[in-house]
């Protein structure tokens, strides 16, 4: 926020000496100054100014930072009937200090005489509004340009502007409108009785009045911090930090020195709060605000944006590569134990970083590029942190490309779900299925699902792909039970189709699965497949749509099992009936030991809690004797068939000999 000062006088020899300390000292700065008072005012500043070898004779400096306005000419300029207009206040006086804040590198100093302007009565009468409402008028529109321009301001008022006791209000007002009240310097030993009584009045008058500000203020202050900062750190929340970013910008064009925006993520924070509690997980929010600010300088800004994101802006850097030093920092302190309570607890970050004005030129680009080159930190592993590249962009505009288009895709039917076998270890014969969605796009060929699922659930597309696919495995599976009635397809299940309407989509689900037309008995039709990141997320929702799913006899699989963060309890927690070997550990299966080992222990322990087991990734005939031989229940892999159209998996059926019902 810009600093709006008042300076209280009772003579002229106090003011010309804080008018010459306060433009004086701007200009040996090297800070542009702006002085607005009277003719005479003006002539005793120049002198002042001259003597410190500032300005010239005729009050100009060598440099061009220092600009005088006469009151008297400049006061009938923004005056309409009577009153202070702001769209010419904006002409007379808005345009001087726009243009010096734009053309000048430092910082822009304006002093302000505003009663001596107001009340000049040979160039204007005040109307009915008197000479204090017109001041205060004026001051408003001061602080409205400090909203848009950077600058310092300096207003002056003598005592005598506010004799009365009645008076006490208005002054209130105007000491309100400003950051700072400077203390008026009147006190003077030698000066008669009278003086001093009057000096006393002044003095008490004055302290009233403040008293009754600070009270104002602080009630502003409460308010304003309960808008502007993070109630649970302490931190600027998201509303001061783009007004703070907004002004950097501008900082960094004038000065041309560069600034930087870390966007900060903690990983896996809704682990601590689903394990440990939402209360420690704010005790971990406020220690990590501490930390972050440990980094920072005065000038520089750590905001919480809400959940576990915060971000740092780095302002006027005479050197980019201390960015590189600061997220490093950042990144290894975050990595070190935070001690919440009694409890020990660790977490890592993910960082993006980007750059004015390299990489954008806006705020709103650049917190965009950060939060993308953040998620890139996320895809190679997390705990890293990561710089903005175009690349990253283009990458964004075509997961934003292949959005639109699947759109279309499922409107056009572009869309089919092929089917894999998954064969019982013992005998070869075809058990269950797994339903995949393939997309065939009329120009991009197929698209691997790779590419189109994440996006897909990021957008939220999954619930209708998956519901669609939902059904069309059921008439499939419902058609093939003619062939083997206790044949079972399992359908991939993403965690945001749990959460989409409080799981209302699987609710319907229940109810198809209910009713077969065919009237076929023997177990449900299909079983579902989950991950190991929907269980992490175990919140009563997806807990009481999974034990739905037991109720219905529906089985459960726990797919990729071994490559993210299940424990043991997860396992026994939720009722599951099969594990899904990662493809991982089946691969290069013959050649390696230490894969072996860890199947064994996988259906060992997956048995010894009522588990089954699928293998995934099976493609040779020596993968499949060592995972028949260790007890595994079901493969599945190129060596059993690939994912097959309906027509062609339904062939692969009626080929291969089945098991009766």
């Amino acid at each position: 926020m810009n600093d709006h000062l008042v300076q209280f006088y009772e003579d002229d020899v106090f003011l010309i000496k804080g008018l010459s300390d306060y433009i004086g000292d701007a200009l040996e700065r090297g800070d542009k100054g702006i002085a607005i008072a009277t003719s005479g005012h003006l002539d005793m500043l120049h002198e002042s100014l001259h003597a410190r070898g500032l300005v010239d004779a005729q009050g100009r400096s060598a440099e061009g930072n220092y600009l005088a306005l006469q009151a008297d000419h400049v006061l009938p300029m923004f005056m309409d009937n009577g009153l202070p207009d702001e769209r010419r206040f904006r002409n007379a006086i808005g345009n001087v200090i726009r243009q010096a804040s734009e053309r000048h590198q430092g910082r822009v100093c304006v002093f302000g005489e505003m009663v001596a302007i107001l009340c000049a009565s040979s160039h204007c009468s005040l109307n009915a509004v008197g000479k204090h409402d017109a001041a205060i008028r004026v001051e408003r529109f001061f602080n409205n340009l400090q909203r848009q321009f950077d600058f310092e301001l300096l207003c002056a008022y003598p005592l005598n502007a506010f004799p009365a006791a009645t008076d006490a209000p208005m002054f209130g007002e105007v000491c309100t409108l400003h950051t700072h009240v400077l203390p008026a310097e009147s006190y003077d030993p030698s000066a008669s009785v009278q003086t001093l009584q009057r000096t006393i009045a002044a003095l008490q008058q004055q302290a009233y009045s403040l008293s009754t500000e600070v009270h104002d203020r602080r009630l502003i202050e409460q308010a304003l911090r309960e808008v502007n900062i993070d109630r649970l750190t302490g931190l600027p929340n998201r509303n001061v930090f783009q007004d703070r970013l907004e002004m950097d910008i501008k900082k960094a064009h004038r000065s041309g020195l560069p600034l930087a925006l870390l966007f900060i993520d903690l990983d896996h924070f809704k682990e601590i709060n689903d394990t440990l509690g939402h209360q420690v997980g704010d005790m971990l929010l406020k220690q990590v605000g501490q930390r972050l600010q440990n980094y920072v300088r005065e000038s520089d800004t750590v905001a919480r944006l809400g959940g576990d994101e915060f971000t740092i802006t780095l302002s006027e850097l005479h050197n980019v590569d201390t960015v590189t030093d600061v997220a490093q920092k950042i990144r290894n302190d975050l990595a070190k134990p935070f001690l919440l309570g009694n409890e020990l607890a660790y977490i890592s970050a993910s960082i993006g970083i980007t750059l004015y004005p390299r990489d954008a030129q806006t705020a709103g680009e650049l917190l965009r590029n950060a939060d993308q080159a953040m998620y890139q930190s996320k895809d190679n592993g997390r705990n890293r942190f990561t710089y903005f590249t175009a690349s990253m962009q283009e990458a964004a505009q075509a997961r934003m490309a292949i959005s639109n288009e699947l759109r279309r895709a499922i409107d056009e039917d572009q869309l089919a779900v092929y089917f894999q076998p998954i064969i019982d270890m013992k005998n070869g014969h075809i058990r269950k299925a797994e339903a995949l969605v393939r997309w065939l796009h009329p120009l991009r060929g197929a698209v691997s699902p790779v590419d189109f699922i994440p996006i897909a659930e990021h957008t939220g597309q999954i619930v209708m792909i998956g519901n669609w696919v939902f059904r069309q495995a059921l008439a499939y599976v419902r058609r093939w039970r003619r062939f083997d009635q206790q044949l079972t397809v399992n359908i991939n299940v993403s965690p945001a189709q749990f959460y989409h309407t409080n799981g209302e989509n699987c609710r319907h689900w229940l109810s198809d699965l209910s009713f077969d037309p065919n009237g076929a008995t023997g177990p449900p039709e299909v079983g579902i497949e989950i991950t190991e990141g929907l269980l992490l997320a175990s919140n009563s929702v997806v807990m009481k749509q999974l034990l739905a799913f037991q109720q219905a006899g529906i089985t459960i699989s726990l797919d990729d099992f071994g490559t993210g963060y299940s424990s043991l309890s997860y396992l026994r927690k939720f009722n599951l009936d099969y594990l899904k070997i990662d493809k991982s550990f089946v691969y290069n299966l013959e050649h390696d030991a230490a894969n072996v080992a860890l199947c064994e222990a996988i259906i060992v322990m997956a048995h010894k809690l009522g588990l089954k087991v699928i293998a995934e990734g099976v493609e040779t005939a020596q993968q499949y004797e060592m995972l028949r031989r260790a007890g595994c229940d079901y493969g599945q892999g190129f060596l059993f068939g690939e994912p097959l159209p309906p027509d062609q998996f339904e062939a692969l059926l009626q080929e291969r000999p089945m098991l009766s019902a």
